[in-house]
This record gives C-alpha cells, sequence and structure tokens, in this order.
C-alpha cells in the first residue's frame, strides 16, 4: 500500500475514533497534509529522503504554508508557498498582498532533501495554532 493511501486510511480511522466529523474527507490519494478551517491534519507526518509532501487546502478559508526560518536543518532548502527564498519575504508578500495564499483546492508541494524536523506554519492561523512539523528520515 502506498503512504498516501495509508494515511487516508488512517485519517478515516480517527474520525471513528471522536476527531471531528468534518475530517472525514481531509485525505486522500492525492494529497499527504490537508488544510482544514483551523489545522494542518495531520499535523506531523513522516516522510523520507527525497520524499516529497503535497499539501492541499480543503477547506474555504485561505491558507499559506510557510517554513520557520530557524525550524529547518540548516543545510536544507527553504520553503513556502508562493516560492518565497526566505520566511521574511514570505511574511512580508502576506502583509502586503496576500502573497503565498492557497484557496480551496489549491495545492503545494515541497521535496525534502536533507533529513531531520521541518516545521511550519499557516501565516494568518499562526495565532490560532495552524502549524505543524515535517520529520524526514533517512
Amino acid at each position: 500500500m502506498d503512504r498516501r493511501r495509508f494515511l487516508g486510511r488512517v485519517g478515516v480511522a480517527g474520525v471513528a475514533v471522536g476527531a471531528p466529523l468534518a475530517l472525514a474527507g481531509c485525505l486522500d490519494e492525492d494529497h499527504d497534509v490537508a488544510m482544514t478551517a483551523d489545522g494542518f491534519v495531520p499535523d506531523e507526518i513522516t516522510v523520507p529522503v527525497g520524499g516529497t509532501v503535497v499539501w492541499e487546502n480543503t477547506s474555504t478559508r485561505t491558507h499559506t504554508v510557510t517554513a520557520y526560518e530557524g525550524g529547518i536543518p540548516d543545510d536544507a532548502a527553504y520553503f513556502a508557498s508562493g516560492g518565497y527564498a526566505d520566511e521574511e519575504t514570505a511574511r512580508e508578500e502576506w502583509l502586503d498582498d496576500f502573497g503565498g495564499k492557497l484557496e480551496n483546492g489549491d495545492r503545494f508541494a515541497h521535496t525534502f532533501e536533507v533529513p531531520g524536523r521541518y516545521d511550519y506554519v499557516c501565516i494568518p492561523h499562526e495565532d490560532g495554532g495552524m502549524y505543524a512539523t515535517v520529520h524526514v528520515e533517512e
């Protein structure tokens, strides 16, 4: 079974044990992480070096995927929806013109080449706790 199909099934099982019913359809074979109204689902994911994570906005709210510059390995490539080279630029562009926004159905993908922990956030919902982690293993 491939990782995306497995995650989709785990997501549905999570609903059966008490997660909000609204999450039942947010994980499928086309993406790894869903952006719901108030969070990333799942909020932690593990991929191998060279693995690609696909995020999809499954809500009606506008979101971003923005790495915390100090929350990724030193030699790793920075990532942010909108293609920004650093966190400061991503934040400035969001404030100036909603740069990096992902609307309902929009996707963002990033391939992780360096092992380690990658912390990221949705800029407009950071105060509400919308942040998550990708673990990349050898």
